[in-house]
C-alpha cells in the first residue's frame, strides 16, 4: 500500500504543472527603484539639503545661552605689609547668566545663504531625478539584456539541433552515394561552428544574469522574464515637442541652471564680508557671595555691536573675486548645457527613428530568409540540384537574420527609453509606476 502511495506521489509530481516565476519589466523597475543603493544615496542627499536649509534659517533666529560658574576660595595665610596676620574673608561665589544674541544685519549674506539653501533643495531633487533616470535605464538595459541573451541561446540551440540532424542525414546519404565526402565535411564543419556559437550564447546568458543581479537584485533560478512590454511610454510624436519638454524637464539642464543660480548667491555671500554687521546682545546675570563687601548682585546688560571690516589681508576681496569667477564659469556651463541638450535630444530622436526603420527592414529580411531556406531545404532533400553548401549558406543567412532581429528589437526598445531619458521623462511618474 505504501509503495502504491509513493508511486502515485511520484507520478503526481512528474505530471503536475510546474509553476514558473514570471517577472515583467515593471516589477524589475519597481525593485530597482526601491532597493538600488545609488538611488538611495541620492535620497539621503536630499535629506542633507533639507537640514542645510534649517541651518541657514537658524542664522535669523536669536541664540540663547545659559551658563553658570561657581568658585570657592580657601586662603591659608594672609599678612599685611607689616607682616602681621590680616583677616581672611574667603567668598564662595556662584554666578548664573543668560545671554541672548540677535544678529540685526549681515550685509545680506544671511539672506543669500538662505536663498542658496532653498535652491539646494531643488538641486538635490534634480540630482535625484537624474539618478533615477540612470538607474531606470540601467534596469531596462539589464532586463532586456537577459531577454536578448536567452533569445540568442534559443536560436543557437535550435540551429545546433538542426545541423546535428543534417550531419546524421548526410551520413546516410553518403552511404547510398547521393552526396560526396566533401559535402559531409561541409556539414560537419558547419556543425562545429554552431557548437562554438552555442557555447558563446550560453556564456552570454550567464554574463547577462550577473549584470541583472548587480543592477536589479537576485534573479531566481526558476524565474522567466516576460518579453511583452506593457508600459505606456507616451513618447512625443515630433522633435519640436520633445525639445520643448526637455527645456523644462531634463535634469542635466535643471542642474546646470540651479548651480548657476547658487553661484550668484555665493557672490552675494562673499560681498557681505565687505559690509558692516550689527548685533544686539542682552545679558542677564545673578551672582551670590560676590565679594567680602557685596553679598548678591543682579544685573542686565544690553550691548549693541557694529563692526565694519577695513582690511583682512586681502582675503575678503580675493574671496569675492573667486566667487565672481566661479559664477562666470557656471554661466558658461549652463549655456553649454542648453546647446548640448538640444543636440542630445535631436540625436536621440534620430536614433529612435533609424532603429524603427531598421527593425522593419530586418523583419522583412527574416521573412525572406525563412521562405528561401524552406525552399532550398525541400530542393536539397528531394535532390533537385541544391548542394550541401547551398543549404549551409541558407541556414547561416536565416540564423544571422533571426539574431539581427533579436538585436534590432532590443535596440528599438532601448532607443525609446533613451529618448525619454534625453528629454527628462524616464521616471516612475511618467511611466505610471507606483
Amino acid at each position: 500500500m505504501r509503495k502504491i502511495i509513493l508511486i502515485i506521489s511520484v507520478l503526481f509530481t512528474i505530471f503536475s504543472p510546474i509553476k514558473v516565476l514570471a517577472i515583467d519589466l515593471k516589477e524589475a523597475i519597481i525593485k530597482a527603484y526601491r532597493n538600488n543603493p545609488e538611488l538611495n544615496a541620492e535620497r539621503e542627499n536630499l535629506k542633507i539639503s533639507e537640514q542645510e536649509l534649517k541651518v541657514a534659517r537658524s542664522e535669523f533666529l536669536p541664540s540663547i545661552t545659559i551658563s553658570g560658574t561657581k568658585s570657592e576660595q580657601d586662603t591659608d595665610k594672609l599678612t599685611n605689609r607689616s607682616g602681621s596676620d590680616a583677616s581672611i574673608t574667603d567668598v564662595n561665589t556662584e554666578t548664573q547668566k543668560i545671554t541672548v544674541e540677535q544678529k540685526i544685519f549681515q550685509g545680506f549674506g544671511g539672506v543669500a545663504d538662505l536663498q542658496k539653501s532653498e535652491i539646494g533643495i531643488n538641486l538635490a531633487l534634480a540630482k535625484l531625478l537624474k539618478q533615477e533616470q540612470n538607474i531606470l535605464y540601467e534596469t531596462i538595459d539589464a532586463f532586456t539584456g537577459v531577454l536578448l541573451a536567452n533569445e540568442k541561446f534559443k536560436i543557437n540551440k535550435e540551429n545546433l539541433s538542426l545541423l546535428e540532424r543534417q550531419v546524421e542525414t548526410d551520413k546516410g546519404r553518403l552511404e547510398i552515394g547521393q552526396i560526396t565526402l566533401s559535402d559531409l565535411a561541409q556539414s560537419e564543419s558547419s556543425l562545429a561552428g554552431a557548437e562554438a556559437k552555442f557555447i558563446g550564447a550560453k556564456n552570454d546568458v550567464v554574463t547577462a544574469k550577473l549584470l541583472y543581479e548587480k543592477v536589479i537584485g537576485p534573479l531566481p533560478v526558476d524565474a522567466e522574464l516576460k518579453k511583452d512590454i506593457t508600459l505606456d511610454l507616451n513618447i512625443p510624436t515630433n522633435l519640436e515637442n520633445a525639445l520643448k519638454i526637455s527645456s523644462s524637464k531634463n535634469p542635466n539642464l535643471i542642474i546646470a541652471k540651479l548651480e548657476f543660480q547658487q553661484s550668484e548667491k555665493d557672490v552675494m555671500i562673499a560681498r557681505s564680508d565687505l559690509s558692516p554687521s550689527a548685533t544686539v546682545t542682552l545679558e542677564s546675570s545673578k551672582s551670590e557671595d560676590l565679594s567680602a563687601t557685596y553679598d548678591e548682585e543682579e544685573k542686565e546688560t544690553v550691548t549693541a555691536k557694529l563692526s565694519f571690516p577695513i582690511f583682512q589681508g586681502g582675503k575678503n576681496y580675493a574671496k569675492l573675486a573667486k566667487s565672481k569667477n566661479f559664477n562666470n564659469r557656471k554661466k558658461l556651463l549652463y549655456e553649454n548645457a542648453q546647446k548640448k541638450n538640444d543636440m542630445d535630444v535631436a540625436s536621440s530622436w534620430s536614433k529612435l527613428q533609424s532603429s524603427k526603420s531598421f527593425l522593419e527592414s530586418v523583419r522583412l529580411q527574416v521573412k525572406a530568409a525563412e521562405i528561401a531556406n524552406e525552399g532550398i531545404t525541400v530542393e536539397y532533400e528531394t535532390g533537385l540540384g541544391r548542394t550541401t553548401l547551398d543549404l549551409i549558406q541558407s541556414n547561416s543567412l536565416l540564423l544571422d537574420a533571426r539574431i539581427s532581429l533579436a538585436d534590432a528589437e532590443r535596440n528599438y526598445l532601448l532607443n525609446q527609453f533613451k529618448f525619454l531619458q534625453s528629454i527628462g521623462l524616464l521616471n516612475t511618474n511618467h511611466l505610471k509606476i507606483q
